[in-house]
């Protein structure tokens, strides 16, 4: 089974690399950099809370080169927090190094890349410097990993994708002999709105664990003046542990008062089956502004709520101001 499976995956990779061959880039070749610092200053207030400070929260770092005719190649490293260290250090990760190619309604990516589990939502929200969307911010997946991806407009009214990676994300070596597979595809009905479905399939490959199964439904609605959109997200065998499920919705607003001033809102709630891990459910809720000052900078003041679904757990209320400086 495991040898089928790394057949498949050198098929798919090889298909690629022979029509990007055909292809060989004539047009003038050209590169940008890619700088992107995510900071806040915040505080808590009220009784459950006890945190405040200045934030440096995530750099990424990199250089895109497109190649022409289609082809092109990207690297970023990831500088930010690890759950494994103290938050007062730092620690750099390579979250892609992918090789591009687009021709017609046709791409194919391969290295490490950006996975599809929520791009869309997380591109749909497009406050990412704020908050990330709600399956990247519960861990549902990884937002980047080591595999090759397909996508293909057929119309434009629909779209669909593939991909297969290794499953582990960005920031740690693969060490299992499981994939992660997931499909999707995006509609288009008419101009503005669209709805988005993504299955996925990620295996343990270690006897005895079961392998996590991921399901999102978004829908949304785009205007030049406001955008609104809701998903729903469930994951069954959380961890590769049988049994441990969760799901969640998330819907967010957002209106544009002038090429300058934004207004955004979201609602948060995520939860698990028979309250397995009701220590870290919770209802969560963000409004605020976004300013604009000048084409690099962005600064967006916000209060946030989050509520415990636990017994005895004190509500946590805060006040931030983000920031954010890219090109």
């Amino acid at each position: 089974m495991k040898t089928k499976k790394v057949i498949l995956a050198g098929l798919f990779a090889c298909i690629g690399i022979g029509a990007i061959a055909q292809d060989t880039p004539t047009e003038e070749p050209k590169g940008k950099a890619i700088v992107q610092v995510f900071g806040n200053i915040h505080t808590d207030f009220g009784a459950g809370g006890n945190d405040f400070g200045f934030e440096l929260e995530r750099s990424y770092l990199g250089y895109e080169y497109n190649f022409g005719k289609g082809l092109s190649v990207k690297a970023v490293m990831d500088i930010g927090k690890s759950s494994d260290i103290s938050d007062y250090q730092r620690i750099a990760y390579i979250k892609n190094a992918m090789v591009s190619w687009k021709k017609g309604g046709l791409t194919l990516n391969g290295g490490l890349i950006s996975t599809t589990q929520f791009n869309f939502q997380e591109k749909f929200w497009g406050y990412r410097y704020i908050m990330k969307s709600f399956q990247d911010e519960y861990k549902f997946g990884s937002s980047a990993d080591l595999g090759i991806s397909v996508a293909y407009k057929f119309a434009d009214w629909v779209s669909a994708d593939a991909i297969i990676v290794n499953g582990e994300g960005y920031k740690k070596i693969q060490n299992n002999n499981g994939f992660n597979y997931g499909l999707g595809v995006t509609l288009t009905p008419f101009d503005g709105f669209q709805i988005s479905l993504y299955g996925g399939v990620n295996e343990s490959g270690i006897e005895g664990e079961k392998e996590i199964v991921n399901f999102a439904a978004f829908a949304g609605y785009k205007h030049k003046k406001f955008s609104i959109g809701a998903e729903y997200n469930q994951m069954w065998n959380a961890s590769y542990t049988d049994g441990a499920g969760q799901s969640g919705y998330s819907i967010y607003a957002s209106a544009h008062l002038s090429k300058v001033v934004d207004l955004y809102a979201r609602y948060d709630d995520l939860y698990s089956k028979d309250n397995w891990n009701i220590s870290k459910d919770e209802s969560a809720a963000i409004v605020g502004a976004q300013i604009k000052l000048g084409k690099y900078v962005k600064i967006a003041p916000n209060v946030r709520m989050t509520v415990p679904k636990a017994d005895g757990s004190d509500n946590v209320y805060s006040a931030y101001i983000n920031c954010y400086f890219g090109f």
